[in-house]
């Protein structure tokens, strides 16, 4: 159990489960329904320890993992769920040192993830706004070294790609098709292209402009998850779950750039 300092992200974790973000501050004070406690006191505790709040309820304090944030970080947009993004990364090859050209940005969920795993990003994002709230959420998780490997060109990637040699095209843009006869001129042969869309409507009509292209190993699919009880003997599916969330489209490019 490690210790605390000002600047961290923590996780209070109450006993219904119910969890709450936040970032230590001094002199900053945490407040719910069940009482308040002070952040400078919670610096002073260690990971995995329960500390007392002013009502004497007692919360779980340990570090948040990537899925915590991601579902608890500020939005400027509808996020990826981990489950998408652990198969996104997978799906994409995301090693140390690959280069990756990212659209859609939205508030930057996928981006954490693929810096975390070493990937050197270059952002495509056509509003502002989402491209600061991204680059917000990417420091206050990673800090501010991981912006080396994080560069935003607010741009409209429809419109074409004023870069090249990218390993990997990560999407998650209304209209991925638009961006196909972009692609062979940015991307290196064995280049990957994943692309994430809500719609089955949008991963075909995806498909289909990949068709007749240097696009083959083609390939579309959707996560589910689904948590088990399970208590002494009784064990069932969780009553809820989480289902269908969006569709994953791979593709490998085997054409010359």
């Amino acid at each position: 159990m490690g210790s605390l300092n000002y600047g961290d992200l923590v996780l209070l974790i109450d006993s219904k489960d119910r969890r709450y973000l936040l970032t230590l501050e001094v002199d900053k004070e945490f407040h719910t329904h069940s009482g308040y406690l002070s952040h400078n006191d919670l610096v002073k505790s260690k990971e995995g320890e329960q500390v007392k709040l002013s009502s004497g309820k007692t919360y779980l304090l340990v570090r948040p993992t990537m899925s915590d944030v991601i579902l608890k970080m500020p939005r400027a947009a509808q996020i990826i769920y981990p489950k998408d993004i652990g198969h996104i990364l997978l799906a994409a090859d995301i090693f140390p040192g690959v280069k990756v050209l990212e659209s859609g940005i939205g508030s930057g969920a996928l981006s954490i993830a693929m810096i975390r795993a070493g990937a050197q990003i270059f952002g495509y994002e056509v509003r502002e706004d989402f491209a600061n709230r991204a680059e917000k959420n990417v420091v206050n998780f990673l800090g501010k070294g991981a912006l080396l490997n994080y560069q935003i060109l607010i741009k409209d990637i429809y419109e074409g790609i004023d870069h090249s040699d990218f390993e990997r095209v990560v999407l998650d843009l209304p209209e991925p098709w638009k961006t196909v006869p972009h692609l062979p001129a940015c991307m290196v042969p064995g280049g990957i292209l994943v692309a994430y869309t809500p719609s089955i409507t949008q991963a075909t009509r995806l498909r289909e402009s990949l068709n007749s292209t240097d696009f083959v190993m083609q390939e579309t699919f959707e996560v589910s998850r689904r948590t088990w009880h399970i208590e002494g003997q009784a064990v069932r599916p969780e009553h809820r779950m989480v289902g269908h969330t969006g569709f994953i489209t791979q593709a490998r490019f085997v054409g010359s750039s």
